[in-house]
């Protein structure tokens, strides 16, 4: 099953609890509760079953509704089947160590190698800001303070395109970036406050840090699984009369980047300021 049917759908979003939930809300998801959960362990079988998890003894130990965040890695052609049949060796953890010509792992096997690469990704962060900058950006547990991960009220001169990283990270920066231009020249249709704005980025926060974890995941840059609010919320501010495709379809279809330039349309026209 493609995984843009899975966690790129308006329908499966609605399951993840969001921010800023109300009494109401929160009754419904305890009213749906049993419902989600059968979802959420139907689709766990079947990727068991596609990836062929169990065999590879690769079952991951927390449920999916609460690892899903911008971490999740897409299944690489044919890695899955190699392992079960035993062509590539899976072995968990990282290096510790190195000793002659071998790997000490962290959990202690020893693996002999001509070649070891170890690739564990980027470290994040914005290096080329002054330090009192970065003091205004990011806390001490790394967590960055945006407003629509985008703004931040106290760097008024500053914005960021591409922070809101996704599963359509390309589309959810160049949303980003209709709404900064907005943002900057006042042009946008509900301008926040900066008290505004600081309330928001404060409860986002609380969101990330205490109700949702995985979703600090990247210093709290990622908007999965939660693509469909995040461009509704853009949208709001900007001011489209149109942002998301109607009926029980709509519900079920992806992100579309076409279609995003058409609810554009629909905003008031922006003229950058002179």
């Amino acid at each position: 099953m493609n995984f843009k049917r899975i966690l790129y759908i308006r329908a499966q979003e609605e399951m993840f609890p969001g921010w800023g939930l109300g009494a109401m809300s929160r009754l419904a998801y305890r009213l749906a509760a049993p419902l989600i959960w059968a979802n959420w362990r139907g689709l766990e079988s079947l990727l068991k079953a596609q990836l062929k998890l169990g065999k590879c003894k690769m079952v991951p130990k927390e449920r999916i509704e609460d690892g899903v965040n911008c971490s999740v890695p897409i299944a690489t052609p044919g890695f899955y089947p190699m392992v079960a049949d035993g062509r590539i060796k899976a072995v968990f953890g990282t290096f510790d160590h190195y000793e002659r010509d071998s790997i000490v792992m962290s959990g202690g096997e020893r693996i002999g190698a001509d070649v070891a690469v170890l690739a564990i990704g980027y470290k994040l962060g914005v290096p080329f800001l002054p330090e009192a900058y970065q003091q205004r950006l990011v806390d001490a547990d790394g967590q960055y303070r945006l407003y629509r991960l985008i703004a931040n009220p106290d760097l008024p001169d500053l914005g960021f395109v591409g922070f809101n990283s996704s599963f359509c990270t390309v589309l959810c920066a160049d949303l980003a970036a209709n709404w900064l231009v907005r943002y900057a020249d006042g042009q946008l249709a509900n301008q926040p406050t900066e008290r505004q704005m600081r309330d928001n980025i404060e409860m986002m926060l609380h969101f990330k840090r205490v109700e949702r974890p995985a979703a600090g995941v990247y210093g709290g840059l990622c908007v999965a699984p939660y693509h469909y609010r995040h461009f509704d919320e853009l949208m709001a501010d900007i001011g489209a009369k149109t942002h998301k495709r109607g009926g029980l379809k709509g519900h079920f279809l992806p992100p579309d980047a076409d279609a995003y330039a058409k609810f554009l349309t629909s905003a008031p026209a922006y003229q950058a300021a002179d």
